[in-house]
């Protein structure tokens, strides 16, 4: 199978790795040049993307990422590029198109209960253009698109947990986070490839909802630092379940994210 990115980061070149042992034929599209073997690579603006003379493309994973989080770099990252990506895309026999997007378009913020069938209202503008984004490839794609939404990435570094830990004298509320490592995302989207009958959407996460306070206090203990005080039992943020994820029969290598937050720090 013939299997193309669009966008190819951290996440892109795990999953392209694992699809590649699989014996798949791998197509990257970035801005910047890379240097994995197992892939082609052309360098190419997703703005005016042009997929003529690439090899039938059987399979598209979609991973951009604004340079910036503000609502101009989200409205050209992830909006604009939707039709210019279509009309590429559209004398391929694309059999599915993988979209990942995020769970900032669920507006809860006070620690309600968050899965793959509640109803989505994104409360920001950042989260109403990746709804936006998912929309229009939804109506491009019906019966190909599939969504993903991961929580939050973690993996790659500890700096920003060790500055929290560092500078957090005390805490405002308990607001929960939710976490999914790298590579648990990274070998879903690739199993993605042999779920038979797919769902539209997936949340992914690792099913372990924390206050952040928690792991700010976790750091903290690890790096030998005085511990923050909480300051009220106010909630904020979401505790997301990604309920589909699990029917798929997927397991998780992560579960729990502080395992993978020690070997970090091991290896910092």
């Amino acid at each position: 199978m013939h299997i193309l990115f669009i966008g190819y980061g951290k996440t892109s070149q795990r999953v392209a790795k694992h699809l590649f042992q699989q014996g798949h034929q791998i197509t990257t599209i970035s801005r910047s040049p890379k240097t994995d073997e197992f892939a082609t690579h052309l360098i190419q603006d997703v703005h005016q993307l042009d997929l003529m003379h690439v090899p039938a493309i059987d399979w598209v994973y979609v991973l951009l990422s604004p340079s910036q989080s503000t609502v101009e770099a989200y409205q050209q990252t992830y909006v604009n590029s939707v039709a210019p990506i279509v009309k590429a895309l559209k004398h391929h026999p694309i059999q599915k198109i993988v979209v990942v997007s995020s769970t900032r378009v669920y507006d809860e913020n006070k620690g309600e209960r968050i899965d793959d069938d509640s109803i989505m209202q994104p409360s920001d503008e950042q989260g109403q253009l990746l709804l936006k984004m998912e929309q229009l490839y939804q109506q491009a794609f019906p019966n190909q698109c599939i969504i993903i939404r991961p929580t939050g990435i973690y993996g790659t570094s500890v700096a920003r947990m060790i500055k929290l830990a560092e500078q957090t004298q005390s805490y405002p509320l308990i607001h929960w986070s939710n976490r999914i490592h790298i590579d648990d995302l990274a070998r879903f989207l690739a199993q993605l490839l042999h779920v038979e009958h797919p769902e539209k959407s997936y949340i992914v996460s690792n099913n372990q909802p924390i206050p952040l306070h928690e792991t700010i206090q976790w750091f903290q203990r690890q790096l030998h630092l005085p511990e923050l005080v909480l300051e009220s039992q106010k909630e904020s943020g979401k505790r997301i379940f990604a309920k589909r994820m699990v029917e798929t029969g997927f397991e998780l290598e992560h579960a729990d994210c502080f395992g993978g937050y020690l070997k970090m720090l091991e290896n910092n």
